[in-house]
């Protein structure tokens, strides 16, 4: 892990100062927070956690490194925009591991902190609302007036409509584990890989289509069952999910 000077920036003008962790740079987005003791990974790779920076109340990160069975996501992809912990661990103690958290988040290009006080980040979150923020390490970092600009200036989530970002666009299926029950079409809103897993285990096929299906293309599988998965953004931009829906209610 790199020891150079990363800061998280608030749009309240709120400075927290720490150390670089994962890949170097400028990253901006909600913050918000996970209070999760374990599963980390689980967090980082859930398409509705897009174009957010999540900070975890959790003292140490990164115990069990990184594996490729417990992610959220299609290809292990990490969809935080930034990840701010406390105490990272520098190595992964895990017999599943297949790397370290830190090696993950460089490889894949996510700028984080560690070393700032994230139960007091989360407390002052807590009170003031979720709101934009900003990771700045290396060449990133400028004056505090500068980056608070830079955090300042970004689109906030209000109107956001993400689920088109992160949603398959492709259909796929995601067959049973033994005879087939059921069968059901998943909306991939942002879709977490372990929902059609569990489905299997429970005997039901799974058609995982895009967030732009439409009624008749849902019909055409004459499904058991429609399942919308949860996602990333603003509700208020998910107009055509609900009049799907209404279609989907009225067959």
């Amino acid at each position: 892990m790199t020891e150079q000077k990363a800061v998280l920036v608030l749009e309240d003008g709120r400075v927290y100062t720490g150390t670089a962790f994962g890949a170097v740079g400028q990253t901006l987005g909600e913050a918000v927070f996970s209070t999760g003791m374990s599963g980390y990974q689980e967090t980082l790779t859930d398409p509705s956690y897009r174009r957010q920076i999540v900070i975890a109340t959790a003292p140490q990160i990164g115990n069990t490194g990184w594996n490729d069975e417990d992610g959220e996501s299609r290809g292990e992809r990490i969809w935080v925009a930034g990840y701010v912990v406390r105490d990272p661990s520098p190595r992964a103690s895990n017999w599943r591991a297949t790397g370290t958290l830190d090696d993950q988040l460089v490889r894949q290009g996510v700028v984080g902190v560690a070393g700032v006080d994230t139960r007091a980040i989360v407390r002052h979150l807590r009170t003031g609302g979720s709101m934009r923020a900003g990771v700045f390490s290396g060449p990133a970092l400028a004056d505090e007036a500068e980056l608070l600009d830079r955090v300042r200036s970004q689109p906030g989530m209000l109107g956001a409509d993400l689920c088109g970002e992160v949603s398959t666009s492709e259909g796929y299926v995601v067959e049973p584990e033994g005879p087939r029950r059921f069968t059901v079409a998943a909306l991939d809103l942002g879709i977490k890989t372990n929902t059609p897993r569990n489905f299997a285990v429970r005997g039901i096929r799974t058609h995982v289509l895009p967030s732009s299906a439409t009624f008749a293309q849902i019909a055409d599988l004459a499904p058991d069952g429609v399942f919308l998965s949860n996602g990333p953004g603003d509700p208020a931009t998910a107009d055509r999910v609900v009049a799907l829906t209404r279609e989907v209610l009225g067959a």
